[in-house]
């Protein structure tokens, strides 16, 4: 085999310094080592790679044409050496985190473009999961870490990590009953009989409890599918801020109030870890750039 890590490494130092004597400067050798592994690396190739009558390095044709996949071998190699490090010192193959639903349009995600720039390698796999279900997915080793809403109470058996807070909007179409009441202010009996969206996991009990207000209940997987059955006019439905926002804006969904509460519920925010479980490399970097997503937070009142 001609080429190797070493050959292609002296093979692109001479084309991006333009001479043998500039190769070895940049990887610290003598210029007539660079000239002799040029003159094998072209020996074993039957190839000319530089034009030697002048007093630079020029790359002939073939040496051009080798150029793109030499620098693709020389990062494949790199990243293979990288993995390789972070594999030992930690690096788990692949990160499971549960979400709640209504924290993916939140900056509980953003620390995942930080993890695939620094590890490359590690696979991520992301789960929206009810509370009920990321606890349970917890708890049994499908995942690693859970983001979802302050339980009452602690379980000794975790850690946890504070990590913001969500505001969520009560909010109808424009013509559902609830949008016509005098200055959208709904008095608690009302709300009580009116059909509420919910995501849970086959049933009511599968969401979080502060936010079923209605005795009348449709179950969704998704918050996709919660929106689109509120702009139909099925029923009202809690919707995080950053997705509703826009389209309350827009005019297609509105804001509704409750006269007796308020209408929106802010709800902090945890990640969470089993204790007997030690974590990977991954998972203890995305709490790290957590830590700094939520470091100007406002404390809780």
């Amino acid at each position: 085999m001609a080429f190797s890590s070493d050959s292609l490494a002296i093979f692109l130092a001479v084309l991006d310094g333009g001479s043998f004597s500039a190769a070895a400067r940049r990887l610290g050798r003598v210029p007539s080592a660079v000239s002799m592994a040029i003159a094998q690396l072209e020996a074993e190739l039957d190839l000319l790679l530089f034009d030697r009558t002048t007093r630079k390095a020029l790359p002939t044709a073939a040496a051009l044409a080798l150029e793109p996949q030499a620098r693709q071998v020389i990062c494949q190699l790199n990243l293979l050496d990288a993995q390789a490090l972070q594999l030992h010192k930690g690096l788990e193959q692949r990160l499971s985190i549960a979400i709640a639903p209504e924290l993916l349009t939140g900056r509980w995600s953003l620390p995942l473009a930080t993890l695939a720039e620094e590890f490359p390698g590690l696979e991520v796999e992301v789960r929206s999961a009810t509370q009920t279900d990321a606890v349970r997915m917890l708890h049994e080793g499908t995942v690693q870490l859970a983001v979802m809403f302050e339980r009452p109470g602690n379980d000794e058996r975790e850690s946890f990590l504070e990590a913001g807070s969500q505001l969520l909007l009560a909010v109808v179409s424009p013509q559902h009953a609830l949008a016509q009441e005098r200055n959208l202010s709904v008095r608690e009996e009302l709300l009580a009989e009116q059909r509420q969206i919910m995501v849970a996991s086959g049933r009511p009990d599968g969401a979080d409890p502060r936010m079923l207000l209605s005795r009348r209940i449709w179950l969704t997987d998704s918050y996709l599918a919660t929106l689109d059955f509120v702009q139909a006019g099925l029923g009202w439905a809690y919707l995080p801020q950053p997705l509703a926002q826009p389209l309350i804006v827009a005019g297609a969904i509105t804001e509704v109030r409750f006269n007796n509460m308020t209408s929106r519920l802010r709800l902090w925010v945890d990640v969470i870890w089993m204790k007997s479980r030690p974590l990977g490399l991954g998972a203890r970097r995305y709490l790290e750039l957590m830590r700094q997503v939520f470091r100007d937070e406002p404390p809780r009142a």
